[in-house]
């Protein structure tokens, strides 16, 4: 079932590629912990109280009050997260803070770094040394080197079929993975993500990289204020643009193909069913990783933010299964539970820019002069698609890094989705 159209307000206190033998052997990556590999590990004893001093406490947290639902006793991930996207409370969570290899979930840091580089319509043709580097094994979406793309086709092929090779692209644009690497720990330092250490843009398995379930939470709910990542996160599938070819009269001629979002709760699968009121936002899986994910679904007029890593049980599809059997305990348990935590603001919160930003490339502005923000739709084949309904008088990221607190921000239309069998 659809999620409604509407505005909600959010309080926001608050990625596959090996690197170059440089960037792999510096001091900080030596430095950093190396990811647990190991699916019989278990937490460290003690960990980071960013949030409150429980999040750093091994197991589970929770505050059950009078009427409270019980937990789902069928979540077997090693860690995971629940917490209100409006206002940060992490109504619970389990080993929030245990350091762990993120995989594809990355991106989204990858993305919240990046996106506001470059408007849209920018182009790059590719080059050979634009993918070069990449892992063994890497998820493509099917770039090809002497062609033409512009930055919307690489994000799609970004957070659709999370393509490492889009990412290598979109990072050659910014100088390079090695200066992308610094943006990201940068960016994440920025949003006080202390337990994350980015090796690899893409989140491929490399030495030393590493996040958790509450930093991944930060990431996805400082990049959903950018109405871009929103637009991509949420999109269903979209065309993306082929090889260039030419017939026998020497006419050239570039077809596209459909791609889909690997998201399940978004486009289902056999065993899936879309998750209602879902929104994005970003999966992943690799050796060290095992399964990660983190989305954002509304009903009843909350936001909720799950983040679930490396679940125990081998099945197809877990992560996906126990991330909607916890958003189900989340929309039960809003307002029956105490909070265990917060979801910290940026550090730049405290100092907030008098402009703002609505979309990648562009500035709008400021709080005393909001605007209407566009909506945009990537669409499939026959208009296959999924729109990111944008409700006017709506501000979304401050310039600069700053955040807005306390301000309305939408949730994708669901309305349009893809027909299921």
């Amino acid at each position: 079932m659809p999620a409604p159209k509407k505005a909600l307000r959010l309080s926001l206190t608050v990625t596959s590629a090996a690197l170059t033998a440089l960037a792999v052997l510096s001091p900080a990556a030596l430095a950093a912990p190396s990811p647990s590999s190991s699916p019989s590990a278990t937490p460290p004893a003690s960990m980071s109280a960013v949030g409150g001093a429980r999040l750093g406490k091994p197991g589970t947290q929770v505050d059950l009050a009078g009427g409270a639902p019980v937990l789902p006793k069928d979540v077997t991930a090693r860690s995971w997260i629940v917490a209100d996207a409006e206002s940060g409370d992490v109504l619970a969570a389990h080993n929030a803070h245990w350091r762990l290899a993120p995989a594809s979930t990355l991106k989204m840091l990858f993305a919240d770094t990046l996106l506001p580089k470059w408007p849209k319509t920018a182009k790059r043709k590719v080059e050979f040394s634009d993918l070069a580097g990449m892992g063994a094994g890497s998820s493509l979406v099917g770039v090809k080197e002497e062609e033409t793309y512009t930055v919307h086709d690489l994000w799609l092929g970004v957070f659709l079929r999370s393509g490492n090779d889009a990412v290598h692209v979109l990072s050659a644009m910014n100088d390079g993975v090695e200066k992308t690497v610094e943006d990201m720990n940068a960016h994440a330092e920025e949003l006080q993500a202390g337990d994350t250490h980015v090796v690899s843009p893409d989140g491929y398995d490399m030495p030393g990289q590493v996040s958790s379930a509450y930093d991944l939470t930060l990431f996805a709910r400082s990049g959903l204020q950018k109405k871009d990542f929103r637009e991509y996160a949420s999109t269903v599938s979209a065309e993306f643009p082929g090889e260039t070819k030419k017939d026998k009269k020497g006419k050239t001629s570039r077809e596209s193909f459909e791609i889909q979002n690997t998201n399940r709760l978004l486009s289902g699968d056999s065993d899936v069913e879309v998750y209602p009121g879902i929104a994005g936002v970003k999966n992943g899986n690799t050796t060290n990783a095992g399964s990660t994910f983190t989305g954002v679904a509304e009903q009843g007029g909350k936001v909720l933010l799950v983040t679930v890593m490396n679940p125990a049980k081998d099945e197809h599809n877990e992560v996906y299964k126990e991330t909607a059997r916890l958003f189900d305990w989340g929309f039960k348990a809003t307002g029956k539970v105490q909070p265990v935590g917060r979801l910290v603001g940026p550090k730049s919160a405290e100092s907030p820019s008098p402009e703002a930003s609505g979309e990648a490339g562009g500035a709008g502005k400021g709080a005393a002069g909001t605007e209407p923000v566009a909506g945009a739709q990537a669409t499939g084949g026959g208009g296959v698609g999924i729109a990111a309904g944008i409700t006017a008088g709506v501000l979304v990221l401050l310039a600069g890094g700053a955040f807005l607190v306390n301000r309305k921000w939408p949730l994708p239309d669901l309305v349009r989705r893809r027909p299921r069998p």
